[in-house]
C-alpha cells in the first residue's frame, strides 16, 4: 500500500489528508496528523473521500474522454484530444476575429489549483486580451476581498486558526462552521473545553447547530448586519469602550463614521434587527471588553447586495477596539472553497491581476504585462459572474469556457443562466464529472483530473499554502483520458497562439523576438507555480521565500519573502497596513435593506445555506448514499407558525415562487427558522429536485428562486435573501419507488432516473445506503407527484431501472384509478426481506414500507399486505431511527435509548455516550447534535436570544 500526502477538496479549512492507494486505485483516506490545519481530523465528507474515488463511482459518473455534440440536444460523441482542442482553438479564434476579444468569457472555479488558475488568467488577459474571466469564488468570497481591501488595504485575512486558542470572545456572524467548516469547529470546541471562560456570540438569521452552542445568540432579521454592527459601535462610543490610542495611531476616517452611527441607537437597532436591547448591549460588551476578540464570518455577510458594507462594518469594530494584530483577535473571513484564496492570489477575478494587483491601476497592468512578456493587459473591466451570464443571455458573449464548476446549478436566477447557455454559440465544459446539470448544455466536454490525481498547490483560509499530490494516475486511457486542468489550458493556449489572428501585435512581437517562443512554456505544475511566485515579489503576499521543496516538507503561510524561512502567522502586529499612509481606513457605511424586500405578494424571506454532509452541487458527495443519511432529500424548512397559518403539515408539497421562478418541494416545520422566513439547502439543483412546470419547462432547483442582485462593490449576488410566496400544491397523484441496487449500477440508474423527472410536476431523486453486517448497501429513491396519473410507460421504465420488473415480483394494477404497486422480496436462509418497491397513486403506506426496506426488517409477516393501500401496516413496524453519526451508523433511537442509562452532568453524559457508542469520536461532525440530545435528556431549556 502506498501513502500520499495531499489536501481535502472541500471547504476552505484546507485539511491535510493521507491517501492510501494500491496500484491505480485509491483504497482509503485519513487525516494527516502533521498538517497544521487539521492535525489528523476529517469531517464526514473528508473521511469518505476514498469512496468517491472508487472504481464503481469513477466508471458511472466520471467524464473519461473528450466528447463533442454536433448539435444542441444531441448525445455527445467521443473525439480525440487533438480534435477537441483543435475545434476549441479554431472556434475561439473565429469568435474573437469576428466579434472582438470580449465576445468570449471564461468561468472557472475555486476548486481549481493555483497553477490551473494562473494559466487560465494568463490565457484570457495575456493572450486573448479580455478580462472576461471570473470564478465561482465571486459567489462566495468577493465581498470579503472588497471589505479587506477597502479597510485594511489588501486582501489578506489577518488572523489564523491558532487564534481560536488565544481568544477570550468568539464573535461568529453569518456563518455556521458546525456545518460549513466542521474541523475548525472542532478546534473551537477544544478551545472552549480548555478555557471555560471563552465566550461565543453567534449572530445569524437561523438557529443553527453553531447557534445552539453559543453563550449568546442574536437571531437577527435578514440583511440587517450593518445596522447591528453600527449599533454596536454606537454603544462602544457611548460606553467609552473604544481604543482611542489605537484609533489615533493606526487608523483614519473615524470621525465620519462616528457621525454615521450616531443615529444607530439601541432602540433603532433592536427594532430593525429584531433583537432585544439587553442582548445587543451584552454582545457589544463581550466584543469590546474582551482581552482578545476573534470574529469568524462567511456567506451570511458576503452573499448580499451590501456584502462589502457588511464586511467593512464588522472590520470597523475591530479597528475601533484595537482587536486586531495580536493573538486571538482580528476579523477572520472563512473561505467556502478549497482554493478560493489561491484564485485571489493569482488575480483570477475579472477585476484583479496577479499577486493582489488591481486591474484599474495602470502601473499594475504594466507590471503584469512585463512579467508575461506581452505589450499590454487590457484595461476594460471584465464581466463578473452574474454579468457574464447576462451578457451571454443577451448575445454579447458568444463563446463560454466553463472549468470545474456547475453554473446550471450554482448560479442565482437560473432562468437567465440557462438562457445564456442556450444562446451562447459555443460552450466548453472542462469537468471531471459527466453528471452535472451544466454538462447537457456543453458543445464540447473536456475530461479533467480530480482529487487524488492532481499535482499543485492550494491556499486555505489562514493564508497557508499546501501541496496537492497525485496518489494515482488519471483513469482511462493515458492518451485519451482526463488531463490536468493547467495542461488542458496550456495546450489550448499554444494552439491559439499559432492561429496568429487573435492579437496580431502580440503574435508578431513573439515571432520577431524568438520564432519558437510561447507565452505558455510550462511542462509541469511547478514551472507554472514558479512564475506565479515571481509575480509576488515585493507584494503583500510575497512568497519568494517558498519553493515546492519547502512546501513538500510542511505547508507555509504567506507572506514569506526571500529573506525568510517561515511564513507569518498573523498580520498587522506592528499596526502598519498596506495603504499609502500605512493606516487602516474606517469605512463610512450605512445600513441598506435587502435588494428585494417582502411585500403582500411575496411575503416570505428565502435564505439558502449548507448541509452538514454535502458540498456545493454534490457532483462528488452526491455519489454516496451514506452522506444523505443526515438529510435524506430536498425540503423547504418553515417556522411552525407560518405553516399553521397556511394549514400545512410536515411533508405537504408546496409551490415556492419568487419573481424569477417557481419550484415544488416538501415542507418541513422547524423552530430554528425565524417567523416569516424559509430555508432551503443550496445543494438542491435539478439533479435532485426537479419536475416540469405547467408550460413544460424543466424546474431548476433552489436557484430558480434566488436573486442575482449584487453588491455594487464586490458584484457578489444576494443568495441570502429572496422574497417568495409559499402555496400548498394540489397534486393528488403521487409515487414513491425505492430499491437496493448493485454498487456498479446504482449511480448509472440514478442518472437515468433523473431523465424521467420532467414527466412529473414534482420529482426528487436521491441515493441512499445502509450499513448491514459490516457491508454497505446502496439504492435509489425516486419520489414524485403529479396532477393526474402519468402514462403506464413511464411507470414501466421506473420498474425496469429499479429492477422491479422481476417475474417473481408482487404486482397490483388498477389502471382506472391510476394505482400501481410492486414489491420484490428476497428469500434468504433465515428471513425474507424487501429488495424494492413502487407505490403509485396511493402512497400512504410509504412510511412503514420504506422502513421495512431500509432497515432490512423481516418482511415475512406482511406478504400480500405490501400491495394494499392505506397508512397502517398489518403488523407494527419499529424503525431503527434516523442516522446521526455517519461514521459509525448510530441512529437517534440508539442514542436516546443509551441516554436513559447515562448519569451525571452534560459533559459526563456526552463522554459516556461516546465511550459506549463511539458516535462523535471520529470526525466529530455530529457532536453539536449529540449535545442537543444530551440537553434534551436532562430537560435543559434551549438558549434564547
Amino acid at each position: 500500500m502506498k501513502e500520499t500526502r495531499s489536501t481535502c477538496p472541500y471547504c476552505g479549512v484546507g485539511c491535510g489528508v493521507i491517501i492510501e492507494s494500491e496500484g491505480a486505485q485509491i483504497t482509503g483516506v485519513r487525516g494527516d496528523p502533521d498538517h497544521p490545519a487539521n492535525f489528523g481530523r476529517l469531517c464526514t465528507k473528508g473521511s469518505t473521500l476514498h469512496l468517491t474515488a472508487s472504481a464503481p463511482v469513477t466508471l458511472q459518473t466520471r467524464l473519461l474522454q473528450p466528447m463533442q455534440r454536433l448539435q444542441r440536444g444531441a448525445a455527445p460523441q467521443t473525439v480525440s484530444w487533438d480534435h477537441a482542442l483543435g475545434v476549441a482553438a479554431r472556434t475561439f479564434e473565429r469568435t474573437v476575429q469576428k466579434h472582438g476579444p470580449d465576445a468570449v468569457g471564461f468561468y472557472v472555479s475555486g476548486q481549481l489549483l493555483t497553477e490551473d488558475y494562473y494559466v487560465f488568467n494568463k490565457l484570457a488577459k495575456g493572450l486573448i486580451g479580455t478580462n472576461n474571466i471570473d470564478t465561482n469564488s465571486r459567489l462566495c468570497m468577493s465581498s470579503a476581498v472588497a471589505g479587506y481591501k477597502k479597510t485594511l488595504g489588501a486582501d489578506a485575512p489577518p488572523a489564523c486558526y491558532d487564534d481560536v486558542n488565544h481568544a477570550s470572545t468568539l464573535f461568529i456572524v453569518g456563518s455556521n462552521p458546525a456545518f460549513a467548516h466542521p474541523i475548525l469547529f472542532r478546534r473551537i470546541e477544544d478551545a472552549r473545553r480548555a478555557n471555560p471562560a471563552l465566550k461565543m456570540v453567534v449572530c445569524d438569521v437561523r438557529r443553527t447547530d453553531t447557534a445552539e452552542c453559543a453563550d449568546l445568540f442574536l437571531q437577527i432579521q435578514p440583511g440587517t448586519d450593518v445596522m447591528l454592527f453600527n449599533g454596536m459601535l454606537h454603544l462602544m462610543l457611548w460606553e467609552g469602550w473604544t481604543d482611542a490610542d489605537y484609533i489615533a495611531a493606526h487608523t483614519s476616517g473615524f470621525d465620519a463614521l462616528k457621525a454615521t452611527v450616531r443615529d444607530c441607537t439601541p432602540d433603532v437597532v433592536a427594532q430593525t434587527c429584531g433583537i432585544r436591547k439587553q442582548d445587543l448591549l451584552e454582545a457589544t460588551r463581550l466584543f469590546a471588553q474582551s482581552s482578545a476578540t476573534l470574529s469568524l464570518y462567511c456567506q451570511g455577510l458576503n452573499q448580499s447586495s451590501s456584502g462589502t458594507d457588511k464586511n467593512c462594518a464588522l472590520i470597523n469594530l475591530h479597528l475601533a477596539t484595537g482587536q486586531i494584530g495580536k493573538p486571538g483577535a482580528g476579523p477572520f473571513s472563512l473561505t467556502g472553497q478549497p482554493n478560493a484564496m489561491g484564485g485571489r492570489e493569482v488575480g483570477g477575478l475579472s477585476n484583479l491581476l496577479s499577486a493582489h494587483r488591481d486591474l484599474a491601476n495602470p502601473a499594475h497592468r504594466a507590471e503584469v504585462a512585463a512579467l508575461w512578456g506581452v505589450p499590454s493587459v487590457p484595461e476594460k473591466p471584465g464581466k463578473t459572474a452574474v454579468e457574464m451570464f447576462q451578457a451571454a443571455a443577451d448575445g454579447e458573449i458568444k463563446a463560454l469556457w466553463i472549468a470545474c464548476t456547475n453554473p446550471a446549478q450554482s448560479m442565482p436566477d437560473q432562468a437567465t443562466v440557462r438562457r445564456a447557455l442556450e444562446r451562447a454559440e459555443f460552450v466548453v465544459l472542462q469537468e471531471a464529472f459527466a453528471t452535472t446539470a451544466t454538462a447537457r448544455y456543453a458543445d464540447l466536454l473536456l475530461p479533467a483530473t480530480t482529487w487524488g490525481e492532481k499535482e499543485g498547490t492550494v491556499t486555505n483560509s489562514e493564508r497557508r499554502i499546501s501541496r496537492v499530490r497525485a496518489a494515482v494516475p488519471a483513469p482511462g486511457n493515458a492518451s485519451s483520458g482526463p488531463r490536468h486542468d493547467w495542461s488542458i489550458a496550456v495546450d489550448f493556449a499554444q494552439r491559439l497562439e499559432v492561429l496568429l489572428t487573435v492579437r496580431p501585435e502580440l503574435v508578431e512581437g513573439l515571432r520577431q523576438a524568438q520564432p519558437e517562443r510561447t507565452l505558455f512554456p510550462y511542462s509541469t505544475p511547478e514551472s507554472v507555480w514558479n512564475e506565479h511566485r515571481e509575480s509576488t515579489r515585493g507584494r503583500d503576499l510575497d512568497i519568494t521565500g517558498m519553493s515546492y521543496a519547502m512546501l513538500d516538507a510542511t505547508p507555509q503561510q504567506w507572506p514569506c519573502p526571500a529573506d525568510q524561512s517561515v511564513g507569518k502567522a498573523r498580520l498587522y502586529e506592528d499596526g502598519i497596513f498596506p495603504t499609502p499612509d500605512g493606516r487602516a481606513r474606517f469605512a463610512d457605511v450605512q445600513y441598506r435593506p435587502v435588494a428585494e424586500p417582502q411585500d403582500a405578494r411575496y411575503p416570505l424571506a428565502l435564505t439558502t445555506g449548507r448541509l452538514r454532509d454535502q458540498w456545493h452541487g454534490m457532483s462528488r458527495t452526491g455519489t454516496l448514499g451514506r452522506l444523505f443519511g443526515h438529510v435524506a432529500e430536498p425540503v423547504l424548512q418553515m417556522h411552525p407558525q407560518d405553516m399553521g397559518r397556511r394549514l400545512l403539515k410536515d411533508g405537504d408539497l408546496v409551490h415556492v415562487t419568487s419573481r424569477r421562478g417557481s419550484i415544488v418541494a416538501p415542507v418541513q416545520a422547524t423552530p430554528a427558522q425565524g417567523v416569516g422566513q424559509v430555508f432551503m439547502a443550496m445543494h438542491w439543483g435539478e439533479e435532485y429536485l426537479s419536475g416540469s412546470s405547467s408550460t413544460g419547462h424543466r424546474l431548476a432547483g433552489v436557484n430558480a428562486l434566488t436573486n442575482s442582485a449584487f453588491c455594487p462593490d464586490s458584484k457578489q449576488p444576494e443568495f441570502k435573501h429572496a422574497a417568495v410566496k409559499v402555496l400548498k400544491a394540489d397534486m393528488p397523484w403521487s409515487l414513491l419507488a425505492m430499491a437496493w441496487l448493485p454498487a456498479d449500477h446504482v449511480l448509472s440508474v440514478l442518472t437515468e432516473m433523473r431523465m424521467l423527472m420532467p414527466h412529473f410536476a414534482f420529482a426528487s431523486c436521491v441515493p441512499f445506503s445502509r450499513m448491514r453486517g459490516g457491508v454497505e448497501r446502496a439504492g435509489v429513491q425516486f419520489r414524485a407527484s403529479h396532477h393526474d396519473p402519468v402514462p403506464a410507460e413511464v411507470l414501466q421504465k421506473i420498474e425496469h431501472l429499479l429492477q422491479l420488473d422481476n417475474p417473481l415480483a408482487l404486482h397490483y394494477v388498477d389502471r382506472k384509478k391510476g394505482q400501481r404497486r410492486v414489491a420484490v422480496l428476497h428469500h434468504g436462509d433465515t428471513s425474507t426481506t424487501l429488495e424494492g418497491f413502487m407505490l403509485a397513486g396511493d402512497t400512504r403506506a410509504q412510511a412503514w414500507i420504506s422502513t421495512l426496506l431500509q432497515d432490512a426488517l423481516p418482511a415475512n409477516p406482511y406478504g400480500g399486505a405490501l400491495l394494499l393501500a392505506g397508512a397502517k401496516p398489518p403488523v407494527p413496524v419499529v424503525d431503527q431511527g434516523k442516522p446521526v453519526c455517519m461514521c459509525f451508523g448510530v441512529t437517534d433511537k440508539t442514542i436516546q435509548s443509551e441516554l436513559t442509562r447515562c448519569k451525571g452532568s452534560e459533559p459526563e453524559r456526552l463522554a459516556a455516550l461516546q465511550d459506549k457508542l463511539k458516535c462523535g469520536t471520529h470526525c466529530g461532525s455530529c457532536v453539536p447534535q449529540l449535545q442537543r440530545m444530551v440537553k434534551a435528556s436532562l430537560g435543559a431549556p434551549a438558549k434564547t436570544a
